[in-house]
């Protein structure tokens, strides 16, 4: 059987620093840390990318429960699309928003992350395995202040909820 979870190296670089207005993005590895992380989620790539860009802001907050998101529009979610976003991983709500900054269906969905003066990139691809059988892999990229052992801990619960959520509803 093929390892359902695999989690990236995470490297520590000198951290982002916190400004008044969002820094400019950053390529992954650049700054702070990027971790990732891959599931093999046994649906065909197209259920799985709809499930999780098309339906973004209903089920990201059902496999990460410390983030709440909001639609600024009733359109679909494509490049440029705002939505806003409540982070409470600290204890302490934290208001943001996420921008889509790439949707190539069943391919790639990336957006950026703005939130407490930070600019962070995050990124989900989409690789068929067979005709049934798709791997998710998503990165991030983290300021270095970020508790590494708690990025880890989300990434791993997270992994385990998409793969449970989709291979129960698809």
């Amino acid at each position: 059987m093929a390892e359902l979870y695999r989690f990236g190296s995470v490297s520590k670089t000198p951290s982002l620093g916190v400004t008044t207005e969002p820094t400019k993005r950053q390529p992954y590895g650049s700054a702070g840390r990027s971790p990732h992380m891959s599931v093999e989620v046994h649906r065909p790539i197209g259920k799985v990318f709809a499930w999780y860009a098309d339906d973004h802001v209903r089920n990201h907050p059902r496999w990460d429960p410390d983030i709440q998101l909001e639609a600024t529009s009733e359109a679909p979610i494509a490049v440029g699309t705002i939505i806003r976003r409540r982070n409470v991983r600290s204890g302490t709500p934290v208001d943001g928003t996420m921008e889509v900054v790439e949707f190539e269906r069943d391919r790639t969905f990336a957006v950026m992350i703005r939130e407490g003066g930070y600019e962070m990139p995050g990124r989900a691809s989409f690789e068929s395995v067979d005709p049934t059988t798709t791997s998710v892999t998503i990165a991030a990229e983290v300021p270095g202040s970020v508790n590494e052992a708690l990025i880890t801990d989300r990434m791993q619960r997270s992994a385990k909820n998409i793969r449970a959520l989709m291979e129960d509803e698809l």
